[in-house]
């Protein structure tokens, strides 16, 4: 590529063990001021159901905390998960969250449900879950009902969502995805496409799903021409020692289900002493594959090699550490790696 991509944030609000969900979430509102100020373009959160390593179940609702404690940054969710709300519902969200904050909002949607099987059963009861295979038309009529383009022959034509902003003003849909499926829907419907590379193990074939997102675009009424984001899993740290130190407690929570484990971040240190099984070894080695961890120089290279591969301008960054200081120290050195900002005193301040 020919330039540095666009850099921004996937934050997954993470729990430490031994602290609440409610104060991770308002470190996650923190991480996003100081991303602001490190020159971060977004800031997305996701939707996880019934956790106890992420919290997070309403992303619309972070968003608008977010967006209210910041400036200029965009916000956004990675992602609605769809299929479990009315497109309608959706609508009406986010075009509230646009009205108190024009040109700041973004919509990513994806299909999987964010959950286990028994909390998508809750989120719909006492109705059934929806049928996944609804979800390409919820995703029409969300993009309907915010750009006021529904065909006249839909039975829900003539609804508009309040507060109604011109066209011009909606937020921006992005498609969230890790196959061809969603890579294949968002090319058909010309909208913006987000791979889910920081899932750790999907990367060889992550640039042939967005290569087939790209050769199959077709310029809409939302987008003239293809354009994709990758987001990366990374932890960057002074030394590559430290960072891979770090990283123990990401590592050993995403394993910790083969070791019957009980979910929530724990030290580093307290990780590397947990003695691991061939399975759990096994698989934390096969998604750490994926992972982007080391000093700047070094993350700064992984994030150009992975934008590359991709052919995308746009990369997202998701970073889980134990302790909270660690994880915006890590934006920072990135932020700094790319000469997005030189304030030195960002990450201070949640170390303080």
């Amino acid at each position: 590529m020919s330039k540095e991509p666009i850099l921004g944030v996937l934050d997954q609000s993470p729990i430490p063990r031994g602290t609440t969900a409610a104060e991770s979430l308002q470190a996650t509102v923190e991480l996003a001021q100081i991303t602001e100020k490190l020159g971060y373009h977004r800031f997305w959160v996701a939707e996880h159901h019934n956790s106890g390593s992420f919290s997070g179940p309403s992303p619309e609702t972070m968003i608008g905390q977010i967006a209210a404690r910041t400036n200029s940054i965009k916000v956004g969710s990675g992602g609605v998960m769809l299929t479990h709300y009315s497109s309608f519902k959706v609508a009406e969200q986010f075009s509230v969250l646009n009205a108190f904050y024009p040109g700041r909002i973004e919509l990513g949607i994806g299909r999987a449900p964010g959950s286990d099987q028994i909390t998508m059963a809750a989120l719909a009861y006492p109705k059934n879950p929806a049928d996944v295979n609804h979800f390409p038309q919820q995703v029409v009529d969300v993009l309907g009902y915010l750009n006021n383009t529904m065909v006249s022959e839909h039975p829900f034509a003539q609804l508009r969502p309040l507060p109604g902003p011109a066209p011009e003003e909606t937020p921006e849909v992005w498609l969230l995805g890790s196959s061809d499926y969603s890579a294949q829907l968002a090319a058909e419907l010309g909208v913006a496409f987000a791979f889910a590379d920081f899932f750790g193990d999907i990367r060889s074939r992550g640039p042939v799903v967005a290569e087939l997102y790209r050769n199959n675009f077709k310029p809409s009424a939302y987008l003239d021409k293809p354009r994709v984001n990758v987001t990366v899993q990374a932890i960057c740290a002074e030394t590559e020692e430290k960072a891979e130190y770090l990283g123990a407690s990401r590592n050993l929570n995403k394993a910790g289900w083969t070791l019957n484990i009980k979910p929530g971040l724990i030290p580093p240190d307290e990780a590397l002493e947990i003695e691991l099984t061939d399975q759990a070894r096994e698989w934390m080695g096969k998604f750490k594959s994926g992972y982007i961890d080391g000093n700047p120089s070094q993350v700064k290279a992984g994030i150009l090699e992975v934008a590359d591969l991709y052919q995308a301008d746009e990369v997202g960054i998701v970073t889980i550490t134990y302790d909270y200081a660690d994880r915006a120290r890590s934006y920072e050195l990135i932020s700094q790696a790319f000469g997005l900002s030189s304030d030195s005193s960002v990450s201070q301040a949640a170390a303080g």
